[in-house]
C-alpha cells in the first residue's frame, strides 16, 4: 500500500506569466460535472495548463483537473517526480482509458479538492490512455503503479467523480464536514 503525498517540488516550471488558480473545494456542485471535450489546442490553453501546473505546485499536489479550478474541460496535468528530481510536467488533454488490469492496488489517496483528507481507495494496477500532448498530438501510453492511479484518481474528476464518492456514506459526509469546517476557518 501506498500513500500518495502532495509536497513541493523542489525544482519549478518557468514562472514567468504565470497566475495561481483558486482549486474548489468540496461541497462545490461544478466538481459533480462531467467535463467537455477540449475543441482547440492553442497557445491559450496552453497558457492555462502552465497556469494549472504552477497551481499544483503551489497547493503542493502531484495531479490536477481542470475542473477543479472551475473549468469542466476534459484536461489534466500531473508530475510524479519524487523530492529531489528535476519536474516532469505530463500535459493530458481528452484523455480516455481504452483498457484496464483485473488486478487492483490500495493506495491512500488525497486530493486538492477534499484537503486534509485520506482514504484507502483500489483501483486497478494498470491502464491504457489515450490522449493529447500539449501540441494536440495524438498520444498513448500504458500506466502502472502510482501513475495508474493519478491519473484514474484525475480522470474521474472529468467525469463527476471524488474519490471520496467510493467511501461509505457515513464516511464521505464526514470528510465533506471536515473540509467545509477546514474551509470555514481558513
Amino acid at each position: 500500500m501506498y500513500h500518495i503525498t502532495y509536497k513541493l517540488k523542489a525544482q519549478r516550471i518557468d514562472q514567468k506569466n504565470m497566475a495561481l488558480l483558486p482549486i474548489l473545494t468540496v461541497p462545490d456542485p461544478l466538481l459533480k460535472t462531467v467535463s467537455s471535450p477540449v475543441e482547440t489546442v492553442d497557445d491559450a490553453l496552453r497558457n492555462f495548463m502552465d497556469d494549472m501546473l504552477e497551481t499544483m505546485y503551489a497547493a503542493p499536489g502531484i495531479g490536477l483537473a481542470a475542473v477543479q479550478v472551475g473549468r469542466p474541460i476534459r484536461l489534466l496535468v500531473m508530475d510524479l517526480a519524487e523530492e529531489g528530481e528535476a519536474p516532469d510536467p505530463q500535459y493530458y488533454i481528452n484523455p480516455e482509458i481504452t483498457w484496464t488490469s483485473e488486478e487492483l492496488a490500495t493506495y491512500n489517496e488525497g486530493c486538492l479538492s477534499v484537503p486534509d483528507q485520506y482514504a484507502d481507495i483500489d483501483r486497478p494496477t494498470e491502464c491504457k490512455i489515450t490522449y493529447l500532448d500539449y501540441h494536440g498530438k495524438k498520444q498513448k501510453i500504458h500506466a502502472t503503479g502510482l501513475f495508474s492511479t493519478c491519473i484514474q484518481h484525475e480522470l474521474d474528476h472529468l467525469n463527476g467523480i471524488i474519490f471520496i464518492d467510493y467511501l461509505s456514506t457515513l464516511k464521505k459526509n464526514m470528510a465533506v464536514r471536515k473540509v467545509k469546517k477546514l474551509v470555514k476557518e481558513g
